[in-house]
């Protein structure tokens, strides 16, 4: 290519990440600020932080075709590691889906033990064929793998993106908004319904890790944003960390948290989607050895001592939120289940996680909420 770029390059602006880690092979986006490394309890929240859900190059050009050189890291699955895919969004509009087919795997043996670290190839991602003229380009990377970022290429100048104009959204969540099952990176329900409401997003959600860890709190606290979303409880229950005693003061603390440095930001807690498993039984979750489907181990008598249960997590934020929007009125509650209900669960491949086309839905329906909100949550979009 005639013109090429290294990263970190001024002509190309990575949107969605919180630190830029400079490695020994190229720049590492990390999807939670450099401080919090020091705070994360294991590998495999780092290994979250560093999936690049949301993440995306930005930049202006008149070039047809472009090549990405990066090497990406990826986790392994029983069923093998997951499809990491990138893709180009061209003036708004996803014009091509690449896989990538390098990278190094990362074998875990348990949460908290080191993981087995499989070398494989750096790779050059080539997209050609692109329209004529300028135009604005995304290239969004996959949400199941990490990625170290060496250059970009094209056959004509890069120049940097225009200021971004649009409200930036910061979401947070667990594994149904990280969308490790969506069909590509911009597939997710937080990304299908960031293109639908005009928003910048940045995707603060972490399979299997979303709960409420304080770290992640003083990090929206301290991005701008015109809408934050919290979708809670979903993590807390499957992995039966936390009772009632502890939640509520939980997500209290966590809301005072970024209220000291978003006072005024329209915040939306989303409950739970609709989960058959965990309704009223409360976690932990395993796999079914005959039919892979996930399945609750947990004492459904447990919920007389605390125990919680999702259909207890929505009874709880909807309470809580009511209780604190009489001094917040930039606080709401959305119920989970406007977004996946109880007659649409046979979407839920595993029992516990939506596919590829209910991340489409979830996505609209998001979108549709914040279009018919009133007050602080319309004035924000």
């Amino acid at each position: 290519m005639r013109f090429t770029t290294e990263f970190p390059s001024e002509l190309v602006r990575i949107e969605g990440a919180l630190d830029l880690e400079p490695t020994g092979r190229g720049l590492r986006p990390r999807r939670l600020p450099g401080w919090t490394g020091a705070e994360l309890p294991d590998p495999v929240m780092d290994l979250m932080v560093r999936l690049t859900a949301g993440v995306r190059l930005v930049l202006r050009t008149e070039a047809t075709a472009l090549e990405l050189a990066l090497h990406a890291v990826r986790m392994t699955l029983p069923l093998g590691p997951p499809a990491a895919l990138l893709d180009l969004v061209v003036d708004g509009r996803l014009l091509r889906r690449v896989p990538l087919l390098g990278g190094d795997l990362l074998r875990f043996s348990s949460g908290t033990e080191e993981p087995e670290l499989l070398p494989g190839p750096a790779e050059t991602v080539h997209f050609v064929e692109l329209p004529p003229g300028e135009k604005d380009v995304e290239i969004w990377l996959p949400q199941t793998a990490g990625c170290d970022l060496v250059s970009l290429g094209a056959d004509a100048p890069l120049h940097p993106a225009r200021a971004a104009d649009r409200p930036h959204w910061v979401h947070y969540g667990s594994s149904v908004s990280h969308g490790m099952e969506a069909d590509g990176p911009t597939g997710t329900w937080p990304a299908v319904a960031a293109t639908a409401a005009g928003l910048r997003l940045t995707n603060l959600s972490f399979s299997g890790n979303a709960v409420l860890d304080p770290f992640v709190a003083r990090s929206i606290r301290d991005l701008p944003a015109e809408l934050i979303s919290l979708k809670l409880g979903a993590n807390i229950v499957d992995a039966a960390c936390m009772r009632r005693r502890t939640f509520l003061p939980a997500v209290h603390g966590f809301l005072d948290t970024i209220r000291e440095g978003r006072p005024d930001t329209p915040i939306v807690v989303l409950s739970p989607i609709s989960c058959p498993v965990l309704e009223d039984c409360p976690g932990p979750t395993v796999p079914d050895p005959v039919t892979g489907l996930r399945r609750s181990v947990g004492d459904p008598a447990e919920t007389a001592l605390g125990a919680l249960t999702l259909s207890a997590v929505r009874e709880e934020l909807e309470l809580l939120v009511r209780q604190r929007a009489r001094t917040d009125r930039a606080l709401s509650y959305l119920d989970g289940r406007r977004l996946l209900g109880p007659a649409e669960t046979a979407a839920l491949h595993d029992g516990l996680h939506p596919d590829a086309a209910a991340h489409h839905r979830m996505g609209s329906r998001f979108a549709d909420h914040l279009r018919t909100a009133e007050g602080p949550l319309t004035k924000a979009c």
